[in-house]
């Protein structure tokens, strides 16, 4: 009868499957919160009634103190990390810098349907810049969810798009945060294959901080806090979206394919339709309904392979070479 090759223990081959399912099971459920999380944040930056790079910044500086707190009691984390790595998540800091910062101002002068829209084609981004790093397409079944998916969110907010026309600028903002946000995800899935989650978000959150510092005063934006709701909103944004957020996001993309997460992120964009409903009374007509199916669809198409693509990330997308 057909069985496990010789010499294969199989009590042990099963605890290893066994945690296997675990990890995946944990790194799909912070991914999941982190997408529940990051999903507030265009109405927590209309709350804040800020400059655009003004709320990112204060973003990052009130996640700051909460994060390196966390990596203090994870004495582990600080395990050696050579100075070029520390480097890379530097630059990956900057571009996560670049996508608050011009998505940031993007909602604040553009739709936020608009704009969570725009930054979605993210996935795309990143299947591209995975290509340039290592001559190989990603395969079929990434371009087929990632497809579905953006059909879904352009449905979501076809209403948006026939009133931005006259906004175009603050729309290409929103595409140069996907370009950034692509290039964030790209780095930090390569760099958690040797970098703990914490170490490598408070890292990167401080390079963004001080690249949106020198962005604010270099632009002579005003970081005024207008009251108290603003500082409320800004709070939140900070230890909601920032430290669960991209905590969840961050510690994902080491069990997790980059293109996977990414995929995944476009539940972002009917999530945030959802909120504005319940909070602004946003009502959704039957396209934003169907967009959000279509969106939920493309996540399924790769979900069904999750699984294997944690064990084997060939299946769809090559990894990304080393940096």
């Amino acid at each position: 009868m057909p069985g496990r090759p010789p010499g294969v223990d199989t009590r042990a081959a099963t605890y290893h499957d066994f945690m296997q399912s675990e990890r995946r099971f944990a790194a799909l459920s912070a991914l999941a919160g982190g997408v529940l999380a990051i999903s507030w944040s265009a109405i927590f930056v209309r709350w804040t009634k800020m400059p655009g790079v003004a709320s990112a910044l204060y973003r990052t500086l009130i996640a700051l103190p909460v994060l390196w707190a966390i990596l203090a009691f994870k004495r582990r984390a600080g395990r050696r990390v050579t100075r070029r790595t520390l480097w890379i998540a530097v630059a990956g800091g900057v571009f996560f810098a670049g996508d608050v910062g011009f998505w940031n101002v993007a909602v604040m002068h553009t739709s936020a349907g608009s704009a969570t829209f725009l930054s979605n084609v993210s996935p795309l981004f990143v299947g591209l810049f995975t290509w340039m790093v290592t001559r190989r397409l990603p395969s079929g079944r990434f371009w087929m969810a990632l497809a579905v998916g953006l059909a879904g969110s352009c449905l979501i907010v076809t209403g948006d798009l026939r009133q931005a026309l006259s906004r175009s600028s603050a729309d290409g903002l929103a595409v140069v945060a996907a370009v950034c946000f692509a290039l964030y995800l790209v780095i930090t899935g390569q760099l958690r294959e040797r970098v703990d989650a914490a170490l490598l978000l408070a890292v990167s959150t401080t390079a963004s901080a001080v690249t949106l510092l020198v962005w604010a005063v270099g632009g002579h934006i005003s970081l005024a806090v207008p009251g108290v709701g603003s500082w409320w909103a800004l709070l939140a944004l900070g230890l909601v979206c920032q430290v669960g957020g991209y905590f969840g996001l961050t510690y994902s993309l080491g069990h997790l394919p980059t293109p996977v997460t990414s995929i995944l992120f476009l539940t972002v964009a009917p999530m945030t339709a959802i909120f504005a409903w319940m909070i602004f009374g946003e009502r959704m007509s039957p396209m934003e309904i169907a967009g959000g199916a279509l969106v939920v669809a493309g996540v399924w198409i790769v979900g069904r392979r999750a699984r294997a693509a944690t064990l084997e990330e060939e299946e769809l997308v090559p990894p990304v070479a080393q940096l």
